[in-house]
């Protein structure tokens, strides 16, 4: 196991490496985190956290799970099928399906453990994750709660185009699947360096620039998580719209996160929109989208804690 991490672990805080099997049979591998001050017999709120899109448990996830871990919560954070030290194969293909599946999965592990109440099961989704997350308790009422942060639709992110460049994507990334099919594995090309770097490449444009100073340079860097996925992952996005029905959480609430500069932010007040209610939409001030993946002075962990103490009652 891997034991490359991007923060200091909490000393009121435990942290133990956990695997269990999704329902397509994929072994996930997770940390678990909890208060050291768990009593046998007591029952804890649990949340799963997922990580930004192609990120891995030991960046932002784990940043979350170690500061709310400490105010009372058992927390699982996990990589992704394909992605990290969980299974699947061919790597790093991205799934709209498996990935929503990431967090119901963690809730079937959390709800059999005897220290969780699993009537009091919530999910924090980062970035990418806050769809899967979103997606995920459209269909799966056992979790009570869900808080996003830095939002990104991943499936509405592809339609960002006009029409005919769609058409022309969509054509080459078919033409795509042959030659993948032809050479035996996927086209795979990562966006960051397997070391990090000490500077940001030239000619970025200033979202990459963005994304490339955390997971490019030492702040945010893990092997495990150097960017994009399978080319041909793409087409699955396109043809899938993972909040085609938000407003079937309610009445369990939602909570989207967004920083004010955030390049993102479009996204967590689109969703707001759409969502029915219980609801809120918090900004933080003069956050970017990559603030809230590791700035624990910026991220508002008071209002998370009291969102899921709330509303997991």
């Amino acid at each position: 196991m891997s034991e490359l991490y991007t923060f200091e672990l909490d000393q009121e805080v435990s942290r133990s490496h956990v695997t269990y099997k999704n329902r397509y049979g994929i072994a996930l591998a997770a940390d678990l985190y909890a208060p050291k001050a768990l009593r046998e017999g007591q029952r804890l709120p649990a949340l799963v956290i997922g990580p930004p899109y192609a990120g891995t448990k030991e960046q932002g996830p784990g940043v979350y799970a170690n500061q709310l871990a400490r105010r009372g919560f058992i927390c699982l954070a996990f990589d992704p099928a394909y992605m990290g030290e969980s299974g699947g194969e061919p790597r790093h293909v991205s799934s709209p399906d498996i990935f929503a599946e990431n967090f119901s999965a963690g809730v079937d592990y959390l709800g059999v453990q005897p220290f969780v109440d699993r009537s009091r099961i919530g999910a924090i989704g980062l970035c990418g994750s806050g769809g899967f997350a979103l997606s995920a308790a459209q269909a799966d009422t056992r979790i009570k709660a869900v808080a996003t942060a830095s939002l990104y639709d991943i499936s509405a992110v592809g339609r960002m185009i006009p029409p005919d460049q769609l058409a022309r994507t969509k054509e080459q990334l078919c033409e795509q699947r042959w030659r993948d099919f032809a050479s035996g594995e996927p086209e795979y090309v990562p966006a960051f360096p397997l070391e990090p770097a000490d500077r940001i490449p030239e000619g970025l444009d200033p979202v990459s620039a963005e994304f490339f100073s955390y997971y490019g340079m030492k702040r945010g860097h893990h092997p495990n998580a150097r960017g994009n996925f399978t080319t041909t992952s793409q087409l699955a996005m396109l043809n899938f719209a993972l909040l085609g029905y938000i407003r079937e959480i309610s009445p369990r609430p939602v909570l989207l996160i967004a920083g004010e500069r955030a390049h993102s932010r479009a996204f967590s007040e689109a969703v707001f929109e759409s969502a029915a209610e219980p609801k809120e939409l918090y900004i933080v001030p003069d956050a970017i989208h990559i603030d809230l993946y590791d700035q624990t002075d910026k991220i508002p962990f008071d209002k998370l804690e009291a969102f899921f103490r709330e509303n997991m009652a």
